[in-house]
């Protein structure tokens, strides 16, 4: 109700201000202050104030005197506090709110008909996913979830690099080193056994005889060659590569979980013959020189060139992702791509190249994220291989274990729970500490993990609001046994809920709508971490202070409805960020 509450605040503050001949080109629409119980407040009377010769608050009474509630359905009443003009609900905007909340896909926006391709992750398929990367997923993932549920039609995408050189090596290697060679794999899975080839490759290219080296050279170029050719045989020596580890890196994302709709190969833009296509065209542009025995472009308030082909006529990434950019162009009307900060000069040249050559770039979305400061603890560098997201995701499931192991004894030795239970309690809050906590913070802000900020119970990490959701769900599963039910949308009697934790825990509920609509125009999945936050504070003073199960016929059934709101929003929210909602805990 809340986007329809704004509607009608646009609405009332441009007829008032119509009324008074002034201009309607800035509202001035903003969250009122916390100790002030409306839907929304203006300030345009700061805007307003020299053109009317008149001081900010004479000038927001004037606007206040002119609307009338009564023309509104969810405006109950128009008050002043200085130079603001505060909106506050009516009886029917908690109405509508807790009815329309009874739907168990509440705060999901109608379709837009506006398609969006979301490239994220796109970690090259060189070997385990390192949890120096796992911002990109956890963001991306999120980013996708956020604008599916606003209304667009989203497809996730994974570009996968099987082109370049460092897939020329791995290729090279799996062909030459036999397994006897290799030392034992870390775990037993596709890219960790796969890795071993690309790792005693690369050793052998930096110590190996020159002679040794330049003959693997040798093979490698040809690797290359035979890429750019269209070589069939070729394709398929790589693509055995490329698909195992890319399958074992799948099961490593599928944890936290992010999962793809399509892997769009680079090798398809070389086999289609739209990088040929592409390469005659940045030729012909005035930007494009031959320098340094490569093609450039000399692109304008850019520090460097962008290199699209070499002097032996192969492409490089940059080239091949452009085309992939006119591919999406062509095929959806959005694009939106999540990239590490260390790609920002990429980013740059692409969008510029893509102006260069007559493309809307306005289409195009380019979400940077720094990197996550690596966490303390059990867990230390292997020698060559750094930290895996696997041994992240490991630990955050241990630690969770103990602590939930810890909480929940009694109950354990009561038979209330069984170990599985444990388990399956510990995989939803290990993994949703990590995937909350990184996708919390403003992605263009460097975050350091911390384990006890992560999994703290009491703080604002994923287990304070995940246990919101577990604390609805116990409500109404012991209303249930005890034979009271949610009562019918249609019988709901907002009314009852007249104390003020219950009214703010229900203006809260309204907001959901919006705070996925502002998550998906600024692609700032963050927003909607906060608001959760704001929704278990919410939500817990209520269950302080309102009783449900203990509370008349009448309070008790507008009770339940309002916790069975709260769960359906907090439940929708967790989800849009990936985070699990448990039932219990």
């Amino acid at each position: 109700m809340f986007l329809a509450a704004r509607r009608e605040v646009e609405a009332a503050i441009e007829g008032a201000l119509d009324a008074l001949d002034l201009p309607t080109d800035d509202l001035g629409i903003e969250e009122p202050p916390d100790d002030v119980d409306a839907i929304l407040a203006s300030s345009v009377a700061f805007r307003l104030a020299g053109e009317v010769g008149a001081a900010p608050p004479e000038v927001a009474t004037d606007i206040a005197a002119e609307i009338d509630p009564a023309d509104y359905e969810y405006v109950g009443d128009v008050t002043t506090q200085g130079p603001y003009c505060n909106f506050l609900p009516s009886d029917a905007y908690f109405a509508a709110t807790l009815e329309a909340a009874q739907d168990d896909e509440y705060g999901r926006l109608d379709p837009k008909g506006t398609s969006v391709a979301v490239e994220h992750t796109s970690a090259n398929p060189t070997g385990p996913v390192h949890v120096g990367r796992a911002r990109n997923p956890i963001i991306g993932d999120a980013l996708a979830n956020v604008l599916d549920f606003a209304g667009y039609d989203v497809d996730r995408h994974y570009y996968v690099n099987d082109a370049g050189r460092q897939m020329a090596v791995f290729t090279w290697a799996y062909e030459t080193f036999d397994e006897s060679e290799l030392p034992e794999p870390e775990r037993d899975r596709a890219e960790y056994d796969m890795v071993r080839y690309y790792r005693r490759g690369n050793a052998f290219l930096d110590e190996a005889p020159e002679a040794e080296v330049e003959a693997a050279e040798a093979e490698i170029q040809s690797i290359m060659q035979g890429l750019e050719a269209g070589d069939e045989a070729t394709y398929e020596r790589v693509s055995e590569v490329v698909d195992t580890v890319l399958s074992g890196m799948q099961e490593c994302l599928a944890r936290l979980p992010a999962e793809f709709d399509e892997f769009i190969k680079e090798t398809r833009f070389m086999r289609s013959g739209a990088t040929d296509d592409l390469v005659d065209r940045l030729q012909d542009l005035d930007e494009a020189v031959y320098e340094d025995e490569a093609w450039q472009l000399d692109l304008p308030d850019i520090e460097k060139n962008l290199v699209f082909l070499r002097s032996d006529g192969t492409s490089l990434y940059a080239t091949r992702d452009l085309a992939h950019h006119e591919w999406k162009f062509d095929n959806y009307d959005r694009a939106v791509t999540v990239l590490g900060e260390d790609h920002k000069l990429q980013a740059q040249q692409v969008r510029t190249t893509l102006d260069l050559l007559g493309h809307e770039t306005d289409q195009l979305d380019q979400v940077l994220y720094s990197y996550v400061n690596l966490p303390e603890g059990k867990m230390s560098t292997r020698e060559g291989t750094g930290i895996d997201l696997d041994d992240l995701l490991d630990e955050a499931i241990d630690r969770a274990r103990e602590e939930v192991e810890d909480r929940l004894e009694d109950r354990l030795r009561n038979d209330d729970l069984d170990h599985e239970d444990v388990e399956r309690i510990a995989h939803q809050v290990g993994i949703g500490a990590v995937r909350y906590d990184i996708v919390s913070k403003q992605p263009a802000k460097a975050i350091t993990f911390e384990w006890d900020r992560a999994l703290d119970f009491e703080a604002q990490s994923a287990p304070y609001v995940q246990y919101v959701h577990a604390r609805a769900c116990g409500i109404l599963g012991e209303a249930g046994e005890a034979g009271h039910e949610v009562p019918d949308p249609t019988d709901l009697d907002a009314d009852a809920l007249d104390t003020p934790e219950a009214r703010q825990l229900l203006a809260t509920i309204a907001r959901f709508p919006a705070v996925i609509e502002a998550a998906a125009d600024d692609h700032h999945p963050h927003v909607v971490a906060t608001y959760t936050r704001e929704f278990a504070e919410a939500f817990n003073a209520f269950y302080r202070e309102c009783p449900v199960l203990d509370a008349d016929a009448e309070t008790q059934d507008a009770r339940l409805a309002l916790v069975a709101a709260a769960r359906h929003t907090v439940g929708n929210a967790l989800g849009v960020l990936g985070v699990a909602a448990p039932e219990s805990m």
